[in-house]
């Protein structure tokens, strides 16, 4: 198995520190507001990479911190007049509900930064020690230049570099680089003691100090957005390996952007959705199979046509399912096994697994799969339970398992659901019909019935539509 390495910028064979155990960190959320689409993304790409280790048999410690003290939340805390511990527990109360419904498997540990002040002003001691800090006036910097690798994850070095919209500017650090370890306190801010003066920590500090408390100082691999790559990723590195002297990461991987109209996905250009409204209309499956047809690391273009199209897409698997469970209830022993060669599927979804988690060819294989076994049924009924049983079971290990794109305890209400949307699509030919034949009371009687029961008809030039309420 390899996998794309953004520190070495290459594809690299994975060989974890201490086999069959794999220790995984991903940046979680800063827990101020609903995470967007685009967030969702690299929380559901790195939920498949800890799926398909696991499907290989790994055992992966999985962590995820919550950001649950930093400027957004006390800001948004302040101008809501609430304390910024119970706004930041209603939104990570929000994320675990979201992340639920998007069949998101549970990290083993959550730790947040609120909860990890000891190890994180530890940590900013060692660094004091050892001449990677300095203190101006209660605010801690981390002195960038005394760090021989600093840039070797982003490929930037330190004359490049200058003061921009990444980089935290403040007259009082030696150098505009340098970025802060430790805040002195500010009024109405909330705070922690320290050998400093009351303040709280800067936003890099919480994964280096989280990630080496649950993982060790060494970890296998570490995730997250590009966006992240400089400077927290970069300063990440700066920090943990001044600090343990040996190396932080062995595998980067980080998730490729969100596009929605030609632009990066994000809240700061107000041109995001929020995966709780993206749920309202759309299954989780579908958003799930949507991610998966594009490479991990490259940019998705983002649209509801796009998910409407992975609905669909995804409808052909659920039928598939629904006919296995079927057959499984009615077929016996007897009956002629057909020449199906299920090892094919599993070596070639394993290729594509193997090859940097390429899960869009892992798709294009499972959906080749869908399309022969239908061929199969097609010409003969009569196959022995075995054969179904086989077909559920790649299924249940690849569609399910590793890329979360269907359950077969969700077959039954997809199933309801496709026969809804048949009704819905009759009772439009009907109305149709009836304003054909001028019979308006009908035509109307069935739309106000339809708009009662929360189905909403829209006509246009090219025919009728409906969406829910």
């Amino acid at each position: 198995m390899k996998i794309y390495n953004t520190l070495n910028n290459k594809k690299e064979e994975f060989i974890p520190l201490n086999p069959p155990n794999v220790s995984m960190y991903v940046c979680g959320p800063t827990v101020y507001d609903f995470f967007h689409i685009g967030n969702a993304r690299s929380f559901i790409m790195a939920d498949i990479i800890r799926r398909y280790l696991e499907y290989k048999g790994y055992k992966v410690k999985y962590v995820m911190n919550l950001t649950d003290v930093d400027d957004k939340i006390i800001k948004k805390a302040n101008e809501e007049g609430i304390s910024a511990v119970a706004l930041s527990q209603r939104y990570i109360d929000a994320f675990m509900e979201d992340i639920s419904k998007l069949k998101i498997k549970k990290a083993d540990v959550y730790p947040k930064a609120t909860e990890n002040m000891t190890e994180m002003i530890d940590l900013v001691k060692t660094l004091a020690d050892k001449g990677y800090a300095y203190n101006k006036d209660g605010d801690v910097f981390y002195d960038v230049l005394k760090f021989d690798g600093y840039g070797k994850l982003s490929g930037k070095n330190t004359e490049q570099l200058e003061s921009g919209s990444r980089i935290e500017i403040n007259d009082i650090k030696n150098n505009p680089l340098d970025f802060s370890l430790w805040k002195k306190a500010k009024a109405g801010e909330p705070y922690w003691e320290s050998p400093w003066g009351n303040g709280r920590p800067g936003w890099h500090l919480e994964c280096s100090a989280m990630s080496m408390k649950h993982l060790g100082k060494t970890i296998d691999i570490h995730a997250g957005g590009n966006d992240l790559i400089f400077p927290h990723h970069e300063n990440e590195i700066a920090q943990s390996e001044a600090c343990c002297t040996n190396e932080f990461v062995r595998y980067w991987i980080h998730f490729g952007f969100l596009n929605f109209a030609n632009e990066k996905m994000s809240k700061s250009l107000g041109n995001f959705f929020t995966a709780r409204d993206i749920l309202k209309e759309f299954s989780p499956f579908a958003i799930r199979l949507l991610f998966n047809q594009t490479h991990y690391r490259s940019p998705l273009a983002f649209s509801k046509d796009l998910l409407a199209a992975a609905e669909k897409g995804m409808e052909k698997i659920f039928n598939l399912a629904d006919v296995i469970l079927n057959k499984l209830e009615n077929a016996g022993t007897n009956g002629e096994t057909p020449d199906f060669d299920f090892s094919h599927y599993y070596t070639q979804f394993e290729s594509a697994m193997d090859d940097d988690f390429n899960t869009s060819q892992a798709v294009a294989v499972i959906f080749d799969f869908v399309k022969n076994i239908n061929k199969a049924l097609a010409d003969n009924q009569k196959y022995p339970v075995d054969f179904y049983l086989k077909s559920k079971d790649f299924l249940q290990k690849t569609a399910v398992d590793v890329l979360g794109i269907m359950e077969f305890n969700n077959v039954e209400n997809k199933s309801d659901s496709s026969l809804e949307k048949e009704l819905v699509e009759l009772l439009i030919q009907l109305r149709l019909k009836a304003k054909a034949e001028k019979n308006y009371s009908l035509s109307d009687e069935i739309r106000d019935k339809l708009n009662q029961m929360g189905i909403l008809l829209k006509d246009t030039k090219d025919g009728t539509t409906f969406t829910k309420k």
